[in-house]
This record gives C-alpha cells, sequence and structure tokens, in this order.
C-alpha cells in the first residue's frame, strides 16, 4: 500500500460555525454526515480512540486488532472506512501499516459541536424546557369552539347560552 497523506484541511475554512449558530452548507454537511457516519459504529469509534490515545500518535495495525472480538480483516475494513472519511492517515512500513489520527478532522468537528460562548453564558437560551400543552391549558380553547360546533349540529344558532 502507497503513503497515504492525510488530507489537508484548512481549520479557518473548513468549517464551521458551530451548529448552533449558523445552518450548514450542502457541501459541508454532506462532508460532515460521511465523518459522523464513519464515527456511528462502536468498533470504529473504540478504534479511533486507540490510534488517538496510543503513545506516539501513531499505532500499528499489529496494535489494534488484539482489543476487538472481530477479525483481522474487519479491523482492516473499519480503519478503511475511518481512512476514507478523512478521521486517519496511514502509511506502510515494512509489512505493517501505520495508522494516526487527523487532527485537523477532529477540530472540525469538534468546532461544528462547539457550544456558542452566547449559549454557555445563557444569553438568549432558556434553561426552561419548551412548554407543553396540557390539558388544562387546551379546555378553554376546546370549550370556546366546541360549543358553538354542537350548537350547529343539533340544529340550534350558534350564539344558543351554553349548558
Amino acid at each position: 500500500m502507497p503513503k497515504q497523506k492525510p488530507p489537508v484541511l484548512d481549520l479557518a475554512a473548513a468549517c464551521c460555525a458551530p451548529m448552533a449558530s449558523e445552518p450548514l452548507g450542502e457541501a459541508d454537511a454532506a462532508d460532515l454526515a460521511r465523518m459522523f457516519k464513519a464515527l456511528g459504529d462502536p468498533v470504529r469509534l473504540r478504534l479511533l480512540s486507540l490510534i488517538a490515545s496510543h503513545p506516539g500518535g501513531e499505532a500499528c495495525v499489529c496494535d489494534l486488532t488484539g482489543p476487538f472480538g472481530v477479525s483481522q480483516p474487519t479491523i482492516s475494513h473499519h480503519l478503511k472506512v475511518l481512512r476514507e472519511a478523512g478521521l486517519v492517515g496511514s502509511e506502510r512500513r515494512g509489512t505493517w501499516v501505520h495508522y494516526w489520527v487527523v487532527p485537523a478532522a477532529l477540530a472540525r468537528l469538534s468546532a461544528l459541536l462547539r457550544i456558542p460562548a452566547a449559549a454557555q453564558a445563557g444569553i438568549g437560551v432558556s434553561a426552561e424546557p419548551p412548554k407543553v400543552l396540557t390539558v388544562d391549558a387546551v379546555r378553554p380553547v376546546r370549550d370556546a369552539v366546541e360549543t358553538p360546533v354542537r350548537a350547529l349540529v343539533a340544529g340550534l344558532p350558534p350564539d344558543a347560552e351554553r349548558r
């Protein structure tokens, strides 16, 4: 396998205002969805964590197969998905392939999920959950509509007195 360079991402232009501050563009959404989809599998998420926490920031594929209850070809498949998503880079060294996490990719995901400072300070954000209509809150509206409708169905004029 030839040496593969990780994708170069310009952090300033790569993305992303936090998702809570402005909507994503179509191209960014497609690219980020591919990364999140790659991380949506527990084995791949654990692989990424194992590579990132490995001493020196690189891990030989020979060190990655032991902690999982899956075969070596399955691990290779998961590493390929992570590599194609731009989350890890790889290089063949002799018999073994070594993997590392692409810091710019993690920074991009982190920037997207970052909570804007205003939200952290509570500005423009309610600590209260959204209001939910209860039966008691809806009852007066229901009665105001239901009585004239019943009167019409019964053949009475709409302004007939309520019972």
